[in-house]
């Protein structure tokens, strides 16, 4: 691992790390706060997951979650999107290939070499921060945007053990349904929708739902309501009476605008949970 660099913030330290990662075969790129609590022992770790054409840096500079997290007493881990570099496949639309990972083990040519977001952010990034830094793996909590939406609600209904909250900021809640997932599952993933379904947090929520405390924020005026297809979730959601808030947010889009108007609320959320 290589530190990249590493800025005071908040009375923490915002920094940004590469390292060669075994899930994707090539360099990635995270960033991670860590707030004044970290020098005198492990705090609590919440995930930011971001969305189609980001990178570590987007949520990192736009959400504004270091002074809400800093306030809490809590990490944030905002990994990169897709891996990325020389010789690792890519696509000339925005939607796929670098910069659009998905969040899933690709199977396909010329994805599967290295498209492994899944294993890189469920097995191989946690596996560094326990080892490099003073976060509590005992306690994580994950949230994250469109893509990353979809991201850290399929891998919280995943793994429930492992974390002990979960929340999004306009989620892709219905890949299988919807243009911004059908056409990314089949190319990643072919042709066999079975194998679509792990991946589609609306079925995930129908068929398991989560134990813990869940909370989605929606903008009623976001411009890609019919790709996100949000009614899916929150109808799941209802037939099994799970736990948590659902919220369509009056005249807010799909921007960071929107993201950092509501990410005290989440981020208080979480520690809420975190600090149970």
């Amino acid at each position: 691992m290589k530190t990249v660099s590493e800025n005071r913030c908040f009375g923490g330290v915002q920094g940004v790390y590469a390292h060669q990662s075994a899930a994707t075969g090539c360099e990635m790129t995270f960033g991670l706060f860590l707030p004044e609590e970290a020098r005198d022992g492990p705090v609590p770790l919440l995930w930011y997951l971001s969305g189609l054409t980001c990178t570590h840096e987007n949520a990192m500079v736009k959400a504004g979650a270091q002074g809400w997290a800093a306030e809490q007493g809590i990490a944030l881990v905002f990994p990169d999107t897709s891996p990325r570099g020389e010789g690792v496949a890519d696509d000339e639309s925005f939607d796929m290939g670098q910069g659009a990972g998905f969040y899933v083990n690709a199977t396909e040519a010329p994805w599967a070499p290295h498209f492994r977001m899944w294993d890189y952010v469920a097995e191989d990034l946690p596996d560094l921060l326990a080892r490099e830094f003073a976060v509590d793996m005992e306690r994580q909590a994950i949230t994250g945007h469109s893509m990353g939406g979809h991201g850290a609600l399929t891998l919280a209904m995943t793994y429930p053990e492992r974390y002990r909250s979960f929340s999004a900021f306009a989620p892709i809640c219905n890949p299988t349904g919807a243009d911004w997932g059908r056409k990314q599952l089949a190319g990643y993933l072919g042709s066999d929708e079975a194998k679509w379904a792990p991946h589609d947090a609306s079925l995930l929520m129908a068929e398991r739902g989560f134990p813990g405390p869940v909370l989605v924020d929606q903008g009623a005026a976001d411009q890609f309501l019919d790709l996100l297809r949000p009614e899916t979730l929150f109808q799941a959601a209802a037939a099994r009476r799970q736990e948590g808030t659902f919220r369509m947010q009056k005249g807010y889009d799909h921007s960071y605008f929107f993201v950092s108007s509501f990410m005290e609320d989440h981020v208080a959320f979480h520690a809420e949970a975190l600090y149970a």
